[in-house]
């Protein structure tokens, strides 16, 4: 079936600008034409409905053009719609919901916030999301605070090593663009799709290098500490616990008090 602009709008609830803006992003395709009149299918009214379900149901924009276009050579928007489902089936939690969950002020989650320590699901013109990982990694770092780490030092060491990170970030980013993404030929989408799925096949590895690599170091550190000060009973009782860390690690378990 066929489709005046004026159709789709009133279909989908959409306003005009809101159709045209999802075009310029690719989340829908541009209308084709009959002569000067602009002609929308149902392809165009099915997925401008499953932007906007997941609007509604607090998927950020950008991520569902990733769906959108990660899934775009589906064979039917009934398949894409699954996938949509599929994300939206993951709980996303705003400032409050997750201090009721961790059982703490609000306003010790702001004050995070305010150091720049998390980078939420951040929605243009919406609220702000906390993802089911960021609520387990929240959890964790309370263990810190309830083994007798002051919040204002961990805050400080926080935002420190969040500095050094983002700036290795950056570096590493720059380097993936100069040396992958900006010399594959080919077209603009080719290279994309290029890029996106190069991406997705180093993002884990290089992950896994840099989390391996902290914990050696700081494993390295704590050693070195322990033996400068002679502590030599606790040094030997820390590397047995080491070692059984390394080893529950390997086995992908989980250490005993955790």
């Amino acid at each position: 079936m066929e489709y005046s602009l004026e159709d789709i709008v009133r279909l989908s609830g959409l306003s005009v600008d809101t159709i045209r803006y999802y075009q310029t992003l690719r989340l829908i395709a541009p209308p084709f034409h009959r002569g000067r009149k602009a002609v929308y299918g149902e392809d165009h009214l099915d997925r401008l409905r499953i932007i906007r379900r997941a609007s509604e149901q607090g998927l950020p924009l950008k991520v569902t053009r990733n769906l959108l276009l990660k899934h775009q050579r589906l064979e039917s928007n009934r398949e894409l719609l699954s996938a949509v489902q599929k994300q939206l089936a993951a709980p996303c939690y705003t400032s409050a919901d997750m201090a009721k969950l961790l059982g703490v002020p609000e306003r010790l989650l702001c004050l995070v916030e305010s150091r720049g320590l998390v980078d939420l699901l951040d929605e243009k013109n919406g609220p702000l999301r906390y993802s089911e990982d960021d609520l387990r990694i929240a959890r964790d770092a309370l263990k810190l605070l309830n083994h007798g780490f002051p919040l204002g030092k961990l805050l400080a060491l926080a935002m420190k090593h969040d500095q050094a990170m983002r700036k290795t970030a950056t570096a590493a980013i720059t380097l993936f663009h100069k040396q992958v993404r900006k010399r594959r030929s080919g077209t603009n989408l080719e290279k994309a799709e290029h890029a996106a799925k190069v991406f997705q096949e180093i993002f884990p590895i290089v992950t896994s290098l840099v989390g391996h690599h902290f914990r050696r170091v700081l494993v390295s550190e704590a050693l070195k500490q322990l033996k400068r000060a002679g502590e030599e009973e606790t040094l030997a009782v820390a590397r047995r616990s080491i070692s059984e860390v390394w080893a529950s690690l390997r086995l992908g378990q989980t250490t005993p008090d955790s």
